[in-house]
């Protein structure tokens, strides 16, 4: 799959930082990869916040990627940080 930017929606924004959410059935580590958000450069800056649903539908995954850099139009994020991985009920 790719980048879906009708997935990607800016949840809050607070002196030049975004808060997004976006939704994909990609894995986590096809979303992590530099260029993926590609599309979106003109939106994602440096430092911004994009809470992830991953693998939706397969391998769900739930976190939350900072990206790392945006130069010349392509945009990489960090790995993700996962939370809400463990349900012991």
């Amino acid at each position: 799959m790719a980048y879906d930017p009708r997935n990607l929606s800016a949840l809050s924004y607070a002196n030049g930082f975004t808060l997004w959410h976006y939704r994909t059935e990609d894995m986590p580590a096809d979303v992590d990869n530099a260029g993926y958000f590609n599309e979106a450069a003109k939106m994602l800056r440096e430092g911004d916040f994009v809470f992830v649903n991953a693998g939706i539908g397969t391998a769900p995954s739930h976190g939350v990627f900072v990206v790392l850099s945006n130069t010349g139009g392509v945009v990489d994020v960090s790995n993700l940080t996962t939370f809400g991985a463990v349900n012991a009920d």
